[in-house]
């Protein structure tokens, strides 16, 4: 008796089709419910075909169900013809570094990064290390939306490797980056993909490292997956109790990265940002940096006062990335703790992030907080309405509309993702996410009573709109 695709099966495909697969950072839903097996088979099926049968190079993360949705996809590769090379257990940059390296013509990451562990998603990646574009993105949705697939001939059947290159980049970093001093730091991968290269290198460049929570663990028991600072708080203490010189956390498949000062307190993740910007900047004697519309304006002010200039683009590494392409920046970087580092590859790095930020401490001879304090403070407020993907778009589309009433003088509009609003006494940004059904609201202001003043006129007004759309 054949394979039957079941009604689960038949649905989740024409949701996430009809919706779009791709959102800001690859393919994204819940697991057995948006995210399928017959799902990835279909992606992977559809990748063997964009690519002529190419070679790809396959990884996963911690979470339980990325073994399963691994084969599933891999099965999809092979029935198209492609050689699979497989590298296991690896964070996403990783992934990224190695299918440039190795010259493969695309690479594939089973990860759901910093979502919570009940979701899981496919993230493809093309031989220079870049995610797909919305052009590529677009191409593959096509594919399997047509079902366009080329099944191979039983003969040119493809196969499957595995490929341990894992080293490759630790010695790419340890090559480049030489720390003269012996760092005493702390880590927490989450129970991530970084738990093991991580700790790993850290200790080849010659730092004294002690780990938090670097056991492999797709539950994630520990602390989410998101750089939360509530969950945080434990690195925190460590540092400060164990007088180190500095503490790092990473997210569920190590693309991003927080620091924890010297004093145990999380370094202001826009003003981080915006410090190490202006320092390649001032390195490179000027240049573009890139960064969303969700950053602070404590970033044009730190990288504009070094001769450098600033693009902003949409939320999302896909979206840095390909601007970064576009006017050859030096930097990228998004203020959840994602930064692009162009010399090495085009993925958000947060292993290689955390190395270079111990680099610039060193170079700057200063210590984190000193070093996060250059940038000049704004109070920033995050917050997230609850809004289902089957609507966003109408919802979005009201608050566009409606949004600029709220607020008298307004100084400047930007529409380039979601809206934006530059005001007298500080600005507005809201999104729909792209990963998770919310729409994300960035208020900020000079002190924090206007950016809550800001913000609760907003929350009140999306709620209200989301609810009229129910």
């Amino acid at each position: 008796m054949g394979y039957k695709l079941t009604t689960l099966d038949f649905e989740s495909l024409a949701r996430m089709v009809e919706q779009k697969l791709f959102g800001t950072s690859g393919i994204r839903g819940v697991v057995n419910v948006d995210i399928t097996p017959t799902l990835a088979v279909n992606v992977g099926l559809a990748l063997a075909t964009y690519t002529n049968s190419g070679r790809i190079v396959v990884g996963h993360d911690t979470r339980v169900s990325s073994p399963f949705l691994e084969h599933s996809l891999i099965s999809g590769l092979l029935a198209g013809g492609s050689t699979v090379h497989r590298v296991g257990l690896t964070p996403t940059p990783v992934l990224a570094f190695i299918t440039k390296e190795t010259k493969a013509d695309a690479g594939v990451m089973i990860t759901a990064s910093h979502n919570p562990p009940e979701y899981n998603g496919i993230k493809l990646f093309n031989a220079d290390s870049m995610a797909y574009d919305e052009k590529q993105q677009n191409q593959i949705e096509s594919i399997v939306a047509n079902k366009r697939y080329k099944r191979a001939h039983w003969q040119n059947i493809g196969t499957p490797t595995f490929l341990d290159e894992t080293n490759r980049y630790i010695e790419a970093i340890r090559k480049a980056v030489k720390l003269e001093k012996k760092w005493r730091i702390v880590l927490d991968p989450g129970c991530g993909a970084a738990c093991q290269i991580a700790p790993t290198l850290f200790r080849m460049l010659g730092c004294k490292v002690t780990t938090l929570n670097a056991q492999p663990d797709g539950f994630f028991p520990a602390r989410s997956p998101a750089l939360e600072a509530e969950s945080l708080q434990p690195l925190c203490r460590i540092v400060e109790q164990l007088d180190t010189d500095l503490g790092i956390a990473y997210d569920g498949d190590g693309d991003r990265m927080v620091a924890v000062d010297e004093n145990g307190a999380l370094a202001p993740l826009d003003q981080i940002l915006a410090a190490y910007a202006s320092h390649m900047v001032k390195k490179h004697n000027g240049e573009t940096v890139v960064t969303t519309v969700e950053a602070s304006m404590c970033f044009e002010r730190m990288v504009e006062s070094y001769g450098g200039k600033v693009v902003r683009t949409k939320v999302g590494d896909v979206s840095v990335a390909v601007v970064m392409k576009q006017h050859r920046a030096i930097f990228g970087g998004e203020p959840c703790g994602a930064w692009i580092h162009p010399q090495y590859h085009f993925c958000p790095d947060g292993i290689l992030s955390s190395v270079l930020l111990l680099k610039t401490l060193e170079e700057k001879g200063t210590v984190l907080s000193s070093f996060v304090s250059e940038a000049p403070r704004y109070d920033v407020l995050r917050k997230n309405v609850a809004c289902s993907n089957e609507i966003k778009s109408m919802v979005m589309e009201k608050i566009e509309k409606l949004l600029p009433s709220l607020f008298p003088k307004i100084k400047e509009k930007l529409t380039i993702d979601g809206i934006c609003l530059a005001l007298r006494n500080g600005r507005i940004l809201i999104r729909p996410s792209g990963t998770e059904p919310l729409i994300r609201l960035t208020a900020e202001a000079e002190s924090i009573k206007e950016a809550e003043e800001i913000m609760q006129q907003c929350v009140k007004l999306v709620k209200r709109i989301v609810r009229e759309m129910i």
